[in-house]
């Protein structure tokens, strides 16, 4: 259920992607004590998050599947999407690179050459935004990935990375996931390049027109913070001490159409 209207608490649904890069670590606690409000975070797939929201089981939802955040949205379950910050996606895989795609300036080519190889390919499989973008590359190449080579998951991006590493496998990351991780698993960098590896988050209010319980005062407070000069500065500035490299990018005022490829 989501929080009553007027308290402090507040339910988050959100991504693995920003769970698992620890950039809730950092941002959560600054917006409790900025505010006085108290988080409860479910981090899972963007498609589990936005189905969250619908059932009003969430107040504020920070997503990164674009076409399902619009359905979302159009159907009266959201209001107010606004995009907060973006990242980018990238094709990582075994150092043997069985398909040969390393360097590979476009992903629908990169996927064809491993769907032609029969080299293993792990999706997450759960319905997130990373699927999502994943499944539109092989619909654009114009594969039905399948059995043997094709498997899923069901997990979030930290175990299909795991997974991935462990069968020797290729699989799409986002790059903050990848900075944290990277170091944990036997896989390397290998389609970095194409332009639409652009990874857009947005941070979305349940609509209390439909969901009269949910914490409507919270999640606006939610969506002003991170949408404010001091949150765009926490997300700009995370992961340079750790990993020495910015891991998102803060985008308040724009628009999808105003960003630029990595």
């Amino acid at each position: 259920m989501p929080s009553p209207a007027g308290s402090r608490d507040l339910i988050l649904a959100t991504t693995t992607s920003t769970q698992d890069s620890g950039l809730l670590d950092v941002l959560v606690p600054a917006f409790e004590e900025a505010t006085g409000y108290t988080v409860k975070t479910v981090a899972v797939g963007s498609g589990q998050a936005l189905k969250m929201g619908a059932e009003g089981n969430a107040d504020v939802l920070l997503v990164h599947s674009p076409a399902a955040e619009k359905a979302f949205v159009e159907t009266g379950a959201g209001i107010d999407r606004q995009l907060v910050m973006h990242n980018f996606f990238l094709v990582v895989g075994p150092p043997t690179d069985a398909a040969g795609i390393k360097g590979e300036a476009v992903v629908v080519d990169a996927f064809t050459r491993i769907a032609n190889a029969a080299a293993t390919f792990v999706s997450r499989g759960d319905g997130s935004g990373t699927e999502a973008k994943e499944l539109g590359y092989w619909k654009k190449a114009g594969i039905m990935p399948a059995d043997p080579w094709y498997l899923q998951t069901g997990q979030g991006m930290a175990g299909t990375l795991r997974i991935a590493s462990e069968k020797a496998g290729y699989t799409l990351v986002d790059n903050a996931t990848w900075a944290a991780l990277r170091a944990q698993v036997d896989l390397e960098e290998q389609v970095t390049d194409d332009s639409t590896l652009i990874n857009p988050y947005h941070v979305i209010r349940v609509n209390p027109g439909t969901w009269p319980r949910v914490n409507e005062e919270g999640a606006k407070a939610f969506a002003d913070y991170v949408l404010s000069p001091e949150g765009q500065e926490l997300i700009g500035s995370f992961g340079q001490d750790e990993y020495g490299m910015q891991l998102f990018v803060p985008d308040a005022g724009k628009t999808e159409n105003d960003l630029t490829a990595p």
